[in-house]
């Protein structure tokens, strides 16, 4: 490794050096205002830290690591069973991790490089710093179980190996589903008009159910004010997952609006005057990025309220001219039937016990088996 280069742990935003956006600029995720708000707001089981990359002591590249513990959450869910094998192995086994990465978004939001560094001289320190951060995090008798980094698409997806990346095992998780938006859409019109009669007939259908229902884009005082609420149709969607890694507070997304203002739209749907669905988008330069969103299970079905969401969120920013709209993973299928292609997306991980990594090749399918799904092709 050239002795020019260095790396430094920092684990708190306020202390990031002033340089960090200039190499941060092409990503929000990376940006200091965002880090802040996000360790400002982070879940309970996370705790952000910061990498900063060196070249004779000019920064070069920057990256956002999280410790997570998952022995303070239910990973994973099982319907009607008091004793889940995967969540009490995950727990002994498993739940203490390091990653660089975001684990509340999809993507590549792991780290962000200049032209003063090579990247797999980066990706060797980027290694060294999750190292050096497990033993920081044993000396105050906390044991990390799993060592990652996460997301990246193929094209992406950098030379681990060359870096140094000896031992870990290379996955691949549920795709991102990506909405590219055509330069002939202004309108949602100009969709619709793309569409097969098949997927017109859907989205017309899906209009039609909607009705009664009453969208509104809210502040953050009146986020603050349906706190509760919004809380709980939060966790009835999180608790369908069939994996979570974390639970947002209850005070999380009014402290993103009231920190990124207009980057941060926040929409409730309401029924007869209540509160029964809502989705979240941040803007990231030309994409838009879907956040988390929640409803009524009870509403959900009879008014096809998520499949109405993805048509709004779609026509926000088509409307708006952005370039994509990132739906994240989940839903492949209906998200596919709005128009979103599969990205898929790849990660390197590591057990520290070297007898469990032996076998992460045969665990990792396990506690993350291949959802089947099947692909849509809305378009004409």
């Amino acid at each position: 490794m050239n002795p020019n280069f260095s790396f430094s742990i920092f684990n708190c935003a306020d202390t990031l050096p002033v340089a960090w956006d200039a190499i941060a600029k092409k990503n929000t995720f990376l940006s200091r205002p965002y880090l802040a708000l996000l360790e400002k707001a982070s879940p309970d089981n996370m705790q952000c830290h910061f990498i900063g990359l060196f070249n004779n002591g000019e920064l070069c590249g920057i990256a956002l690591a999280q410790y997570v513990n998952l022995s303070r959450i239910n990973t994973f869910v099982e319907e009607k069973k008091s004793f889940c094998l995967k969540d009490y192995i995950f727990r002994k086994f498993s739940s203490h991790i390091l990653v660089i990465g975001n684990n509340t978004l999809t993507g590549q939001n792991a780290y962000l490089l200049d032209d003063g560094i090579p990247e797999t001289e980066a990706l060797s320190l980027f290694r060294k710093a999750l190292q050096q951060m497990a033993r920081d995090y044993r000396k105050k008798c906390i044991y990390i179980n799993l060592l990652a980094i996460k997301d990246f698409n193929r094209e992406e997806l950098p030379d681990f190996k060359a870096a140094g990346f000896k031992g870990y095992y290379e996955f691949c998780t549920q795709p991102n589903m990506i909405f590219d938006i055509r330069e002939n859409w202004n309108t949602i019109d100009d969709y619709l008009a793309d569409l097969n009669t098949k997927y017109r007939t859907q989205y017309n259908r899906a209009r039609k159910k909607a009705e009664g229902i009453e969208k509104r884009k809210l502040t953050a005082a009146e986020i603050r004010a349906q706190e509760t609420r919004i809380h709980e149709l939060y966790l009835t969607v999180a608790g369908n997952a069939s994996f979570n890694t974390f639970h947002l507070p209850k005070n999380h997304f009014e402290v993103f609006k009231e920190e990124l203002k207009d980057d941060f739209l926040f929409y409730g749907y309401f029924l007869d005057g209540k509160l029964v669905g809502f989705n979240t988008l941040i803007k990231n330069g030309t994409d838009m990025d879907t956040y988390f969103l929640g409803y009524d299970d009870t509403i959900q079905k009879e008014k096809m309220l998520y499949l109405n969401m993805l048509y709004d969120m779609a026509g926000y920013a088509i409307k708006k001219g952005f370039k994509h709209v990132v739906f994240a993973r989940s839903a492949m299928e209906i998200k596919s039937s709005v128009g979103a292609r599969a990205e898929q997306v790849y990660g390197m991980i590591k057990h520290t016990n070297p007898f469990v990594n032996l076998f992460m090749a045969r665990l990792f399918p396990y506690f993350d088996p291949k959802v089947e799904w099947k692909e849509r092709s809305p378009f004409k």
